[in-house]
């Protein structure tokens, strides 16, 4: 398959219409059952499958081209564009969190700021996340998968899942503690800095 696979591009590379046909499909509907495995959602593996395709036609004639293995670049790609696609709802997640935490019309201008510097440090935490969490905390509280269908989605155990949702969010209370306790100490600095000195009141300068 190896050497087929680079007879096939080096047609390819040479922008071979019937090439890219017979590697399209030969590879398309693999790529679409691992997409689609990825992200639970046809018309979206569809999606990811013609980016694939689309990735391989633009480095072609570059040196980021596959020179051998085509069909494990290609699954590669899937996998990273998937990630980036997680990325992005991890991203949504932060968003809705932000709309629930978004400040009224009624709050002082201190619950505002707490407000605002609460969402930061979401967006900061769960960008921190692995690939991996990232991907179960967007399937789980953002899509409303169970924990079996996260299972079956990422060709894990439903223990593995577990495991990683319990990481996942200890590690994001983590990080939110430390973002607390850094503010926390610089608030602290900041008000010690404007404390007077002992036996500097009243002194004439």
């Amino acid at each position: 398959m190896a050497t087929n696979d680079s007879r096939l591009l080096e047609r390819a590379r040479e922008y071979d219409a019937q090439a890219l046909a017979e590697i399209y499909d030969r590879y398309a509907e693999s790529i679409y059952r691992y997409a689609y495995r990825h992200v639970g959602n046809a018309e979206l593996a569809e999606d990811l499958t013609s980016e694939v395709f689309l990735k391989l036609l633009q480095v072609l004639g570059t040196s980021r081209a596959p020179r051998h293995q085509l069909q494990g670049w290609l699954y590669r790609v899937a996998r990273n564009l998937a990630i980036d696609w997680f990325r992005q709802q991890a991203k949504g997640v932060v968003l809705s969190l932000n709309e629930e935490l978004a400040p009224q019309d009624g709050d002082s201008p201190s619950t505002r700021l707490e407000l605002q510097q609460l969402q930061n440090d979401l967006r900061e935490a769960i960008s921190q996340l692995t690939p991996d969490q990232q991907q179960v905390i967007v399937l789980r509280f953002a899509e409303g998968h169970k924990i079996r269908d996260i299972a079956r989605l990422m060709g894990k155990s439903e223990g593995s899942i577990k495991l990683l949702q319990y990481r996942a969010i200890n590690r994001l209370r983590t990080l939110l503690d430390k973002q607390g306790k850094k503010e926390y100490e610089a608030q602290t600095s900041r008000t010690v800095r404007n404390v007077p000195a002992p036996g500097s009141a009243g002194q004439e300068h």
